[in-house]
C-alpha cells in the first residue's frame, strides 16, 4: 500500500519569519509601554495615538508568533485535512478585526480631544515618538530579512514561460505592513508636535491622531480582505486560467468541473474533472510546470456517446 503523502504546506521560510516575528514582538512591546505612559504623562494625543496603535499590532505581533508556532506543532496533525497552511491566514483575520476596533477607539479619543485640548509637553513627547520611530523601523528592517512584502495574492509574474502567482505570506505580511503604519503614525505624531511646539498649532496634534486612526482602519481593511479571501477558498481567476489552458491544450480533454484554493503561503490545492480520451498521469504532467500547485486531485471521465 503506497505511504501517504505530506500534507505540510508551511511556507519555506516559516520557521525564519518565526523567530523574525519573536523579536519584533519584543521590540514593540517594550516601546509600546514607553510610548502609551509618556502620552499620559505628556497630555500629547498623537504619542498617545502611537502607543495604541503600537499596543494593538504588539497584541497582532503576538497572534502571528503564536499561530507561526502552533502552526508547526500541528504541521502532520491527521486532523487538518489540508495541513496548517492557513493558520497564519486565520491569524491576519483576527488581528485586522481587532485593529480596526482601536482605530475607532483613537479617533473617538482624538475628536475629544480636537474639542476639549489641554497643555501638550511638547519637548519630551517628539523625543519618544523618535526612539519609537528608530524601533519601528528596526522591526520592519528585520521582518522584511531582504523580501518583498508588498505583493497581494493576486500578484502574477512570468518566469520560464508560466505565470508565478504571488504567494505572500499574509502572517508575515501582517506583521511588516503593522511595523510601516506604527512608522507612519510615529513620523506624523513628531510633525505634530513639532508644529505645535513652534507654530503653536495645537489642534494638529488631536488632528493628527486621526489621520494615525485612518491609516490603521486602512490597514486593517486590506488585510480583512486578502485573508477572508484565503480562508473562503477565493479562487484566483489566472491560475484557473492557466490550469484550463494547460490541461485543455491538446484537445483531447474538457475540464467539466474544476476547484482552486490556496493551503498555504506558496502553495494551491486543485481538483480537477475532465472529460475525454487523456488518461490521468496525461493530465498531471500537463500540471506540474504550475508549480503553484502543491495538491492536485484529478478525474478523467470518458465522454458519454449518444
Amino acid at each position: 500500500m503506497a505511504e501517504p503523502h505530506s500534507h505540510v504546506f508551511l511556507g519555506r521560510a516559516h520557521d525564519e519569519n518565526a523567530r523574525r516575528t519573536l523579536w519584533v514582538v519584543l521590540l514593540t512591546a517594550a516601546m509600546m509601554v514607553a510610548e502609551i505612559i509618556a502620552g499620559l504623562a505628556f497630555n500629547s494625543m498623537a504619542l498617545l495615538a502611537d502607543g495604541l496603535h503600537m499596543a494593538t499590532h504588539a497584541g497582532a505581533l503576538a497572534i502571528a508568533a503564536g499561530a507561526y508556532a502552533f502552526a508547526r506543532r500541528h504541521a502532520h496533525d491527521r486532523r487538518f485535512s489540508f495541513g496548517t497552511g492557513k493558520v497564519g491566514d486565520l491569524a491576519g483575520f483576527a488581528s485586522a478585526l481587532g485593529l480596526g476596533i482601536f482605530a475607532l477607539g483613537i479617533a473617538a479619543e482624538s475628536v475629544g480631544r480636537l474639542l476639549d485640548p489641554g497643555e501638550v509637553a511638547f519637548g519630551q513627547a517628539t523625543l519618544v515618538a523618535a526612539v519609537g520611530l528608530v524601533v519601528n523601523l528596526a522591526s520592519a528592517l528585520l521582518l522584511s530579512g531582504g523580501h518583498h512584502h508588498g505583493h497581494g495574492h493576486n500578484d502574477h509574474h512570468h518566469h520560464g514561460g508560466h505565470h508565478h502567482h504571488g504567494q505572500a505570506d499574509n502572517n508575515l505580511r501582517s506583521a511588516y505592513l503593522h511595523v510601516l503604519a506604527d512608522a507612519l503614525t510615529s513620523v506624523l505624531a513628531i510633525v505634530a508636535l513639532l508644529a505645535g511646539r513652534y507654530l503653536g498649532w495645537v489642534w494638529l496634534d488631536p488632528a493628527i491622531g486621526i489621520v494615525g486612526a485612518v491609516v490603521i482602519a486602512r490597514w486593517s481593511w486590506g488585510l480583512l480582505r486578502d485573508t477572508a479571501a484565503t480562508l473562503l477558498d477565493v479562487t484566483d481567476p489566472q491560475l484557473e486560467a492557466e490550469i484550463r489552458a494547460q490541461v485543455e491544450t491538446a484537445g483531447d480533454a474538457r475540464i467539466t468541473d474544476l476547484h482552486v484554493w490556496r493551503v498555504g503561503p506558496e502553495a494551491h490545492a486543485a481538483i480537477v474533472s475532465v472529460t475525454g480520451s487523456a488518461a490521468v498521469e496525461a493530465i498531471r504532467a500537463r500540471l506540474a510546470p504550475i508549480h503553484e500547485l502543491a495538491h492536485v486531485t484529478v478525474e478523467c471521465r470518458a465522454p458519454t456517446t449518444a
